[in-house]
């Protein structure tokens, strides 16, 4: 089970920070990712981390402004978003994949409930 939080309203070129929390004995065994969907458009990738962290790869739209980050001890991944711009407006979930480090929703397994990113201008 994933938990998303740490959501809300900030101006553009503020800052947030989502965590996902998890529960389960194989959460370090899992490839953590984050995607988001604004309304009206289809679910888009953001984010992935590999299971040991040693891996990370974005979406061009976040590149350089969004970090991603895990605490395997604490099954906890981070979405760290800086300058962030009207158009990252979105709900924000994150999700686990055991099929390697992927952009694909289809290849995430497990999903958390969300959590809602609105950035004002």
């Amino acid at each position: 089970q994933l938990q998303a939080s740490g959501g809300g309203l900030v101006q553009a070129g503020g800052s947030l920070r989502l965590s996902c929390g998890a529960s389960g004995r194989a959460f370090s065994s899992y490839d953590m990712g984050w995607f988001r969907q604004a309304p009206g458009k289809e679910r888009e990738f953001v984010a992935v981390i590999s299971w040991s962290g040693g891996s990370t790869y974005f979406a061009d739209s976040v590149k350089g402004r969004f970090t991603i980050s895990r605490d395997n001890a604490k099954k906890m991944v981070y979405l760290q978003m800086n300058s962030l711009k009207p158009e990252d407006t979105a709900v924000y979930y994150c999700a686990a994949s055991s099929m390697g480090l992927t952009s694909s929703y289809q290849q995430y397994n497990y999903w958390g409930q969300g959590t809602l990113v609105t950035v004002s201008s």
